[in-house]
């Protein structure tokens, strides 16, 4: 009786997982220990997937163990890197386990790039393993019993966590041995299994027959309801796998509710209800005649039969001279209890006992993105405090050159140049002056083109393999059944826009800059010449030293001196704002392990604040510190300018130095712009080259999928008849001859086409056998009643005429051995030995229909209708025609 029922595996493609993974890597982890590290990883990952899917498989604990430690390592891999269509696009493909294919057509397959889609398919061939594993294990034995009923309920556990979680994990109709229907029932297949062990392992330890009962009775229950499973699904019976596993589950049902009535009748005996143990008897016996008449191909019940058999003969036999108790019915027979000591098992990875995270350094994904994100709110504060600070520095400047100072307190002596003015000429010139300026501003417009370019040559790649998909979804409709190019490409033609309105935006910044340049071009390139040359350019006037020592001077010095300082302070701050560090990483893995999710906002947010708060406070009272301070040197340049005597040649000079002081100004700011902003489409090119690339692997792993799909669809249509079908006309069809009428003769339905031969030979003398006449049959030269007249056989330009087949023109028919193409014309030009022993030739005669007799003169010797008569055998001395 032990059939146990085991699962096929599924067969995978050959993935490459080291050359997209390790792109990410590199892409992702800039720092060359980590870099190695992790593409160590990836190639070990990849060797680890060809050992458990590359090679066949042994039915045993190792290879089981390889099959579940690749399966934790997806599990443990899947957070970390971002597999997905339009991301991380690895594709999978996978055989369906149960369709065998057809000649021309192959077996079914699916290609998803789906890191879920692997998981399950894994899962899948652990258990189908799992299975394969318990049905070899011998259970004669305490340790076979085991290790059979771990691997059964770790079987039906996988099976059942795939019928939970295919759906979500595809996100698209499964194949039919994944889908859940299949796995469910699969899984309850296993779980009747499991039980059936337990039910041997009770019987083998000889326990009490009222627990063996109720494990029985709960295995024959499993098996019903994974029959009727089976049966209730449409889908499951055309497989031929289901179509030898249905009459199993029927004939164990059956067995198993034969011996719970057996070890139920034997309780019965105990309690001396011999009425009831005769009854339960009696339905196992017919429980199990039923399985010995239906499925006996399948499981053999001879053993139980002969069993239950002896049983009952023997409670009949006391009952019949001791007992006389009376026989209820079956229906009135107390139930049999149940009890279930089987359950699926929990799939929570990891599931090997020897299982080490390739990646465990790495983070997950979700932490990399709020790292991410935090990153850019961290940015966002430090560009806001930086530009705050920034700001402030340039209108205090802006302020003090509109005042002209400090030149104006430098320039007293009204002759010579100012000592700031001297500094900032020198500080322009150390800096390249003009020519660095026009150098940066010619490479801008090449910079803004190469990225301009990758840009539109990504989205150009996307827009091309849109169109291709479009045309064959529009050419295959319904059959196309894979995610359109447009929904799959949105997030990255919303990143290329973005890209696209960054590269404008950043046109109409170096606008505003080469504006500026413009503007103050002039004066830049005043103070790049030599000193004399500025100091020539630069109006005279008349001196004014009685302001040489006037308390206002000293105090405009003084004020100017402590916005100097409130200036370096803030360059100071901007050093230390630049330099704070926070490794949010572990508040992240904290808060994933304690919620399941990240809550960024609220921890950046906090984190921030924290860092941050202190120098905010500090930046606030910089800014309210530079006010005071500029409030204080407006009003007393006020009394300086009341003081200084006024005239059109001091106006002119200080009007020509308060324009170099701003040119100094605007050159600083402008070469900061310019430089920012090559350093901005550098870093530009490259975030546009990871943009190409993965629009690049998203397309080269789609067009994979399209291939592949093309392949299916091919295969799809060379299975599907090419005309539909129709019915054959009446006419056409043989209908079966009845017993009353003799059968009919073959119809020939294509005629030979008889080409023009040469003239006829002279026929051979007539003759007339005399076995052949005999009484009662009509002569040879008359048709025989119900036979097709004879037809001449065709004439040749040589040698005897040779009979063709008439069913089909222009092929010549091979004779058969024995026949004698003479006998037809009797001993003519027979050799003299051979005529004594030639039989008389006899006329084709039909076979006759069941049960008539037969024809005068039918040869005694029976043949069939289509065949050639055969001749008498002679000896090897005396040939039918002479020997070549």
């Amino acid at each position: 009786m032990a059939t146990f029922i085991s699962v096929p595996l599924k067969k995978s493609s050959e993935v490459d997982l080291v050359k997209p993974l390790s792109k990410f890597v590199t892409a992702t982890y800039p720092a060359a220990e980590e870099q190695a590290d992790y593409i160590r990883s990836v190639e070990e990952l990849n060797k680890l997937r060809k050992s458990a899917l590359g090679r066949p498989l042994d039915k045993h604990e190792s290879s089981l163990e390889i099959l579940l430690r690749y399966y934790d390592q997806l599990c443990a891999v899947e957070p970390k890197f971002p597999f997905s269509e339009n991301q991380l696009c690895l594709t999978f493909t996978w055989k369906d386990a149960f369709d065998k294919g057809s000649l021309f057509g192959g077996s079914v397959k699916l290609a998803l790039a789906s890191l879920g889609y692997e998981k399950t398919c894994v899962l899948f061939n652990g258990a189908a393993l799992a299975s394969q594993i318990a049905s070899e294990q011998n259970l004669d034995s305490d340790e076979g019993l085991k290790a059979a009923a771990k691997y059964y309920q770790l079987a039906s556990g996988a099976f059942g966590h795939i019928k939970d979680t295919v759906l979500s994990a595809l996100n698209r109709e499964p194949t039919m041995d994944i889908s859940p229907e299949t796995v469910g029932t699969l899984s309850l297949i296993m779980l009747a299994q499991a039980q059936e062990v337990f039910f041997l392992k009770a019987t083998s330890d000889k326990m009490k027959d009222a627990i063996i009962a109720k494990l029985a009775n709960q295995t024959a229950d499993f098996y019903g309801d994974a029959f009727k499973q089976c049966q209730y699904k449409e889908n499951l019976p055309k497989y031929f796998y289901f179509q030898e596993v249905l009459p199993v589950l029927s004939a164990k049902h059956c067995i198993m509710q034969a011996n719970a009535e057996l070890h139920q009748s034997l309780l019965a005996k105990q309690k001396k209800r011999f009425g009831e143990e005769i009854a339960r008897l009696q339905h196992a016996t017919e429980l199990v005649k039923t399985v010995a008449s239906r499925y006996d191909e399948y499981v053999s019940v001879k053993d139980l039969s002969d069993k239950i058999s002896r049983a009952l003969t023997a409670a009949k036999k006391d009952n019949d001279f001791i007992y006389h108790d009376r026989v209820p019915e079956v229906k009135d027979l107390e139930h049999i209890g149940k009890a279930a000591l089987v359950k699926a098992t929990t799939i929570t990875p990891p599931l090997s006992a020897k299982f080490t995270d390739l990646f465990e350094k790495m983070v997950p994904m979700a932490v990399q993105q709020s790292m991410s994100v935090y990153s850019q709110r961290k940015a966002e504060t430090v560009n806001r405090l930086v530009g705050t600070m920034r700001e402030a520095t340039n209108l205090c400047n802006g302020v003090l050159a509109s005042l002209n100072l400090p030149a104006a307190l430098e320039d007293l002596s009204g002759d010579s140049i100012p000592q700031s003015i001297v500094e900032k000429a020198r500080a322009i010139v150390q800096q390249g002056g003009l020519q660095s300026i026009e150098q940066l501003i010619r490479d801008l417009p090449e910079l803004l083109t190469r990225n301009r370019e990758i840009l539109e040559e990504s989205l150009k790649m996307l827009g091309d393999e849109e169109s291709t998909d479009s045309e064959l979804r529009s050419k295959f409709s319904q059959r196309w059944n894979r995610t359109p190019s447009g929904d799959l490409y949105k997030p990255l033609r919303a990143e290329g826009g973005n890209f696209r309105s960054v590269l404008d935006k950043a046109v109409q910044a170096d606008q505003v800059v080469r504006e500026r340049y413009n503007t103050h071009c002039e004066m830049i390139a005043l103070l790049c010449k030599p000193e004399a040359e500025l100091t020539a350019a630069i109006p005279s006037a008349n001196p004014v030293k009685t302001l040489q020592g006037s308390e206002v001077v000293s105090v405009l010095r003084s004020q100017l001196a402590q916005l100097e300082e409130v200036k370096k302070e803030r360059e100071g701050l901007e050093v230390e704002i630049k330099g704070v560090t926070f490794d949010m990483s572990s508040s992240f893995l904290t808060a994933l392990a304690q919620d399941g999710a990240i809550n960024e906002e609220a921890l950046s947010m906090s984190q921030l604040d924290q860092s941050y708060g202190s120098y905010s406070q500090r930046v606030q009272a910089s800014l309210r510190s530079q006010e005071e301070l500029l409030g204080k040197v407006q009003a007393s340049h006020q009394e300086f300018s009341k003081l200084k005597k006024s005239n059109s040649e001091a106006n002119d000079r200080e009007e020509v130095l308060k324009k170099l002081a701003s040119a100094h100004d605007s050159y600083v700011e402008i070469t900061s712009n310019l430089r920012e902003g090559t350093k901005f489409y550098n870093d530009l090119t490259e975030i546009l080259l990871k943009f190409q690339n993965k629009c690049s692997d998203i397309i080269f792993a789609r067009k994979t999928e399209r291939d592949e799909l093309l392949k299916d669809l091919q295969q799809s249509i060379a299975r599907e008849p090419s005309a539909p079908s129709f019915n054959v006309p009446a006419y056409q069809t043989n209908p079966a001859p009845t017993a009353a009428d003799p059968t009919p003769a073959p119809r020939t339905v294509f005629q030979p086409q008889v080409k023009a031969q040469p003239p006829q030979r002279p026929p051979p003398p007539a003759f007339t056998p005399q076995a052949a006449s005999a009484p009662g049959n009509p002569p040879d030269n008359q048709p025989q009643p119900g036979n097709p007249p004879p037809m001449a056989p065709p004439s040749q330009a040589q040698g005897p005429p040779y009979p063709t087949y008439q069913g089909y023109p222009g092929y010549a028919y091979q004779m058969p051995m024995g026949y004698n193409p003479y006998a037809a014309y009797g001993q003519y030009n027979m050799p003299p030995a051979m005529q004594p022993n030639m039989q008389p030739y006899v006329p084709y005669q039909q076979a006759p229909a069941p049960g008539q007799g037969g024809f005068p003169g039918t040869p005694p010797t029976q043949q069939h209708p289509y065949t050639y008569q055969q001749q008498p055998q002679h000896p090897p001395h005396q040939p039918y025609y002479p020997q070549q």
